[in-house]
């Protein structure tokens, strides 16, 4: 039965590999006769992988898009590359991509051998991150994220140092519920058992996050999603700034560009209003300048003075261009 099992697995593994085998050299590399190939094949179609079969002298077989996403075979490399991938992507400011990478990663590493696991940090330490939207969560550690992200998955309660933004630091005791990328940062939402209360936490600010073994029955958040709750606890923030544009450009296009980071709500076909809460008035700078759009600051004037800034600064720039080239 493991003879089996183990040949099942080579099978899909070549299977995946080339686009179509020949029927007689699938049998020759996997060791077997022809009908004890197509007991295997049947055995794979069993299992959901969609095996077609091409009948005659030069028949073979071939993977073929399925209803559904099959469990996938792949070799020590493509863990590896697989495993940077999305520690990359989960940097991506595309909307909804960073989650489900940090989600996917955690599969990965669980199952990685240790082996695997030093080589994808000599990687992703010898890689600079092309982060265009300023420094924010993008040195946060993938282990702590993928460690938040097992615990989360398996309801499985976490234990970890938290320094706030005072510079204190305590012990905190949680029942994890979702990691949520927001404004380019990774937020944990979770219920603090010491505090008897839900909170989220800024993952870079996380230190040494273990799972404890002991398991929890998930409790009803107080709000929509994750990402809502964690909205509302940034718009209570005084220190934050409240930002209001006018943009002379769709809500669509708006959306596309910078939807992650910002509401966007349509005036007209041609005009829409964009919120942003902001700790620093750069990022909003950054982002409506990427509009490539003309736009009016309806709040904070403050935003006005620091748009004036950037303007004069390239300005400077373009002139000593022009100098260079005279």
């Amino acid at each position: 039965m493991a003879n089996t099992s183990t040949r099942t697995l080579r099978l899909l593994s070549l299977l995946q590999t080339h686009r179509y085998w020949p029927g007689g050299e699938l049998a020759d590399r996997l060791g077997v006769s022809v009908r004890t190939l197509r007991r295997d094949v049947d055995r794979l179609r069993e299992l959901g992988y969609p095996v077609e079969a091409q009948r005659g002298v030069d028949g073979g077989y071939q993977l073929v898009p399925g209803a559904a996403l099959p469990p996938l075979v792949i070799d020590d490399e493509e863990a590896v590359a697989l495993a940077v991938g999305l520690q990359a992507a989960s940097e991506s400011p595309v909307e909804g991509i960073a989650e489900s990478s940090v989600r996917v990663l955690a599969k990965v590493v669980q199952v990685m051998p240790a082996r695997l696991r030093r080589r994808v940090e000599a990687l992703r330490a010898m890689t600079v991150p092309a982060n265009w939207g300023g420094p924010a969560d993008a040195g946060v550690d993938p282990d702590k994220l993928t460690a938040v992200a097992l615990a989360c998955r398996d309801n499985e309660q976490l234990r970890f140092s938290y320094g706030a933004a005072d510079g204190r630091h305590s012990d905190r005791h949680v029942e994890p519920h979702r990691l949520v990328c927001l404004s380019r940062r990774w937020y944990l939402v979770a219920y603090d058992l010491t505090r008897h209360d839900w909170r989220s936490f800024r993952v870079d600010r996380l230190t040494a996050p273990y799972g404890t073994g002991a398991r929890f029955r998930p409790r009803d958040l107080p709000a929509a999603d994750a990402a809502e709750f964690i909205r509302a606890g940034l718009n209570n923030l005084p220190h934050l700034y409240q930002v209001e544009v006018l943009v002379d450009a769709p809500a669509e296009t708006v959306r596309e560009r910078i939807g992650q980071w910002s509401t966007v709500e349509e005036v007209d076909g041609e005009h829409c209003r964009v919120r942003m809460t902001a700790e620093s008035l750069d990022w909003p700078t950054l982002a409506l300048g990427v509009l490539d759009a003309d736009f009016r600051v309806l709040d904070p004037p403050e935003l006005l003075d620091r748009i004036r800034e950037w303007g004069a600064r390239f300005s400077r720039a373009a002139q000593l261009a022009r100098k260079g080239r005279q």
